[in-house]
């Protein structure tokens, strides 16, 4: 069994992959951590876990994380920076689900994060945790940059056209909404739900924090220059993410719908609908699937558009998390990620 520790335990993605982990055919959970809630039973806070965890949250400080073989960050920005780097002295494997080694370049990371990295020289050995595009990399690496959301959704959207020259890269539009968890658990007015219900909005219009990441990680794709206008939204629901992507094809002559299927036929988490579908979020809800569809541009469409749907607390997150685990473990890459969904 891989004996795990998950830091910060009782945010959205830290109970994900309490939930997630629990039942998983090869992981033991042995330590879970919580400034907030340090002493307390697990059971106390989530009694969904009752006869899965027989554990009290310890702090992040505490020693017990360093006889882990894997630790899961579940932590905001620039805290696992502060930790990691003591963990893979100790032979611990580290995934983070936070942004702190996702960019490679420590200067770009604190112009978004406004502060100064602690351990810089570690971004270039992060592997970044997208499976679809990264899998053989993410199999050695102790230290893996999970994905954030956005990048997820995007990403998987475009990887195939961007990877194969279909699309012009200089004028891409991602219109992305989000489910209010992507926010995190913290409290906050403006995620309260007395202010989100009956209404949508945009929001970081002129800069969002993923924006850097989607954006590196395209330009790895296809080793070009990424021109991008992504705007992300707020919608009155608790997990989910649609990404309305804009492209422009160069030729028109390839099929993109058929390219799309090719290129995911051997991803179990990847689904190409029919062209034209309209892929909900509802179907990807408590899931790590992403599910995908074209619509060609025709006469009633200036541009193609690609659709892309996922769970942001799933495949946005401990979800991908667990699959990029399986992955460093040998284990099956699906194990413990083949829930049908939480549908309705």
């Amino acid at each position: 069994m891989i004996k795990i520790g998950i830091v910060g335990a009782t945010g959205y993605t830290g109970v994900e992959l309490l939930r997630l982990l629990a039942i998983h055919p090869s992981a033991e959970i042995v330590v879970v951590t919580s400034n907030s809630e340090k002493g307390k039973k697990v059971t106390d806070i989530f009694p969904n876990m009752h006869s899965h965890i027989d554990l009290e949250f310890d702090d992040h400080q505490t020693d017990k994380l360093s006889s882990c073989d894997v630790v899961f960050f579940a932590t905001p920005h620039a805290t696992a920076m502060h930790y990691v780097p003591k963990l893979l002295d100790h032979g611990c494997r580290i995934i983070d689900l936070s942004a702190d080694f996702r960019l490679t370049d420590p200067i770009k990371w604190q112009e978004w994060y406004k502060e100064k990295h602690t351990c810089p020289e570690l971004l270039k050995e992060a592997v970044y945790g997208l499976p679809e595009f990264n899998r053989d990399k993410i199999k050695n690496a102790n230290l893996v940059a999970n994905p954030g959301c956005y990048p997820t959704a995007i990403s998987l959207a475009l990887l195939p056209a961007i990877q194969s020259g279909l699309i012009e890269t200089g004028n891409i539009v991602a219109d992305a909404k989000s489910g209010v968890s992507g926010a995190g658990r913290k409290a906050s007015l403006a995620t309260q739900y007395s202010e989100v219900s009956e209404s949508f909005k945009a929001y970081s219009v002129s800069g969002h924090r993923h924006f850097p990441e989607i954006v590196q990680m395209l330009t790895d794709t296809g080793n070009k220059d990424i021109n991008l206008t992504f705007v992300p939204h707020l919608v009155p629901m608790n997990r989910g993410m649609l990404a309305t992507i804009y492209v422009n094809e160069i030729d028109g002559k390839t099929d993109i719908n058929k390219h799309y299927i090719d290129y995911y036929k051997n991803e179990y988490f990847v689904d190409v609908m029919p062209e034209r579908s309209h892929p909900e979020t509802r179907t990807v809800k408590g899931t790590n699937y992403c599910r995908i569809a074209i619509h060609p541009a025709g006469p009633d469409n200036y541009m193609t558009v690609i659709l892309s749907v996922i769970d942001n607390l799933g495949k946005g997150a401990a979800g991908q998390a667990i699959q990029n685990m399986n992955l460093m473990f040998n284990l099956d890459e699906t194990a413990g990620l083949v829930s049908p969904g939480l549908i309705p």
